[in-house]
């Protein structure tokens, strides 16, 4: 009897491990996902350091929407559109396996470009407000100055980018866009230090979009040991944790 109980009790605990373990793949897959800022490419939007969650029903599901991109699926299904000025996680396309986040600038049809540091939209010169100056000291070898401004994309949106000039090679000028159908025009918050469509990423097809960024759960700076814990709480970036994204 003893023997008999400890192999329920045995199986019992497998399964238990087992339903957990899917229900949190299930959950990861269809409904939300955290991730982790391991760059600037963001500021001032993310930081390094910070975590957020994505929802991946937003934009509908694709094979990118599961685990390794296993799932059988072709484009996307359930489909919704992103909407310019979106912080959207997505499959870098030259490998459909690295995960970048950006934000939408241009969508399907849009032309883009950008002239001696200012961007264009269909034509029209996006407006942006100088609000001051941006200083990053946390994960850098020395401070970096930049330059910080509110961006009004067509439909109205606002939202902060950092340029340190608009003389930067490459980034600062590029050739005019058409997106085809079916892609997006993403573009870091950080002008002058994103990898995005100007650079090595090019156009994103809507397929490779994994989610759209919601919140921030947690946020850390560098001044805080791994090996000496009473220094944690003051490397947390309190007022940062549970912040809706835009």
């Amino acid at each position: 009897m003893k023997k008999e109980k400890k192999k329920e009790s045995l199986f019992d605990t497998i399964k238990t491990i087992v339903y957990a373990i899917l229900l949190a793949m299930l959950i990861r897959s269809l409904i939300m996902e955290p991730f982790r800022i391991p760059s600037g490419s963001m500021y001032p939007t993310l930081e390094v350091g910070d975590y957020l969650f994505v929802t991946k029903y937003t934009y509908g599901y694709s094979k990118h929407s599961f685990p390794f991109s296993l799932a059988p699926i072709r484009g996307r299904i359930w489909k919704s559109l992103p909407k310019r000025g979106d912080i959207v996680v997505f499959k870098f396309p030259k490998d459909n396996r690295t995960d970048y986040i950006k934000r939408v600038i241009g969508l399907p049809g849009d032309t883009v470009q950008v002239s001696r540091g200012r961007l264009y939209i269909n034509d029209k010169l996006v407006d942006r407000e100088h609000v001051g100056k941006y200083v990053i000291k946390e994960f850098v070898v020395r401070p970096e100055t930049y330059q910080e401004y509110v961006e009004t994309l067509p439909e109205g949106f606002k939202h902060h980018i950092i340029e340190m000039s608009d003389y930067e090679n490459k980034v600062d000028n590029t050739p005019k866009l058409t997106i085809p159908e079916g892609h997006y025009f993403v573009m870091g918050d950080n002008r002058d230090r994103s990898d995005d469509s100007r650079v090595h990423v090019g156009f994103v097809p809507e397929e490779n979009l994994v989610g759209k960024a919601r919140f921030l759960f947690f946020s850390h700076g560098d001044n805080g040991k791994w090996y000496k814990p009473w220094t944690w709480p003051r490397a947390i970036r309190w007022k940062k944790i549970f912040r809706p994204l835009h």
